[in-house]
């Protein structure tokens, strides 16, 4: 299945903890069905002591689920959205908000 969510979009967390809060994304894996999004997914990693560095705390951010976020299509009211694919006048494929009448996605 291809990535409905890219990088640059803001999305709605509407599953867990941080249920309801919005954030723009900065990095998306496919392979792993992750999105990181700014602000949230924030860990602390216990380091062992090796050559190269000293043991202690490291701060880490760790990805969201995609299916525990949705598109938000209207910022100002905070509507969301789920997106579908369709071809343009001119062929190319382009993302549609199926709760927006499918209206383009910019």
């Amino acid at each position: 299945m291809s990535v409905r969510i890219k990088t640059g979009d803001t999305v709605k967390i509407i599953a867990g903890a941080a249920k309801g809060q919005t954030g723009k994304v900065t990095k998306v894996l496919p392979a792993e069905n992750k999105v990181f999004v700014e602000g949230f997914g924030k860990r602390t990693r216990h380091m062992r002591a090796s050559a190269y560095r000293q043991a202690g705390k490291k701060d880490i951010q760790v990805g969201i689920d995609m299916s525990n976020v949705a598109l938000v299509i209207d910022e100002k009211a905070g509507k969301t959205s789920r997106v579908g694919y369709a071809k343009d006048k001119d062929g190319k494929t382009v993302r549609i908000a199926r709760q927006a009448n499918n209206r383009e996605i910019k």
